[in-house]
């Protein structure tokens, strides 16, 4: 009897986790709006969860158009993997080709882009160190990566946007980030 209790603790403490719930999407953005308000020397304690619901059921509204279905796991400390689905007919409705020749009339269906980085959070400021990027089942080049990235981080103050590998200023105030399977701590 004891033998079969404990096996099935030791299942339940392997057990996948629960799927991401629109709740937890809740809670992350209850903790976002607090950490917005700058208090210096704030801890705030991000589960995986919380962040995989924020990607589930609110992300939507934040991504350029075409990118759907955006997913982000932690594979170790400071380590992440992220995916999103783009859907090439929404990216070509939302900038229409010019002309027959246009190669943007080549642009259908829906494709997976998935990246694996690690990520440094700390002095103020983030940065990937790029590891592995892939359109499909093909690798994607640095060089393509960065130039993707580069478009949609452009701004008044950055024309030229953000490579990859460029170090970026951490928002409201975060002076570090410190990422483990399961959870992320955010520093002010």
């Amino acid at each position: 009897m004891f033998g079969l209790a404990l096996a099935s603790a030791v299942l339940t403490l392997h057990a996948a986790p629960a799927p991401p719930s629109k709740r937890e999407a809740a809670i992350f953005q209850q903790k976002i709006d607090k950490l917005k308000e700058r208090q210096p020397k704030r801890r705030t304690v991000i589960t995986e969860n919380e962040l995989a619901a924020y990607f589930l059921f609110a992300a939507a509204k934040d991504l350029p158009a075409g990118l759907v279905e955006p997913s982000i796991t932690v594979l170790g400390p400071d380590r992440l993997s992220g995916r999103v689905v783009a859907d090439l007919d929404a990216v070509r409705k939302a900038s229409p080709p010019r002309s027959l020749l246009d190669p943007k009339n080549l642009l259908i269906g829906r494709v997976p882009l998935s990246a694996t980085a690690v990520f440094t959070g700390k002095d103020g400021m983030g940065k990937f160190v790029l590891e592995s990027a892939k359109l499909g089942n093909l690798p994607l080049p640095k060089l393509l990566l960065d130039e993707i990235a580069s478009y949609y981080t452009r701004s008044e103050s950055r024309p030229n946007g953000y490579t990859t590998e460029d170090p970026w200023p951490l928002p409201v105030g975060i002076r570090e980030v410190r990422i483990t399977p399961g959870q992320a701590v955010i520093i002010q």
